[in-house]
């Protein structure tokens, strides 16, 4: 999982590459839930480039891009978005997996 430490560097990930953008915060309950299946769910869509942003260091992303609940997914190839699975529900492995599978 990629950390960006800057608006730039997220910004680099956005316009390039095919990458599943994280949206998660430390205090977040039901990221910690899903976290530990991060690395597997990244083992079976290789593909991808995931990218973990921080709500609370981007909250102005987070907002621009509508992320009002987390933990949230946005895929983005080249700079366009291909699909997103944002709600303020826990999610399981399970459900993150179709929703990638079905892109």
């Amino acid at each position: 999982m990629i950390i960006p430490k800057s608006l730039e560097e997220l910004a680099q990930y956005v316009e390039h590459g095919k990458n599943v953008f994280f949206f998660t915060a430390d205090w977040c309950g039901d990221c910690r839930y899903i976290k530990p299946a991060m690395p597997e769910i990244e083992a079976d869509f290789s593909d991808y480039q995931f990218i973990q942003v921080d709500r609370d260091e981007f909250i102005d992303v987070a907002s621009e891009w509508n992320i009002f609940g987390i933990p949230s997914f946005v895929v983005i190839e080249d700079g366009k978005e291909l699909g997103r699975l944002v709600n303020k529900n826990r999610k399981t492995k399970e459900e993150i997996e179709t929703f990638l599978a079905n892109l």
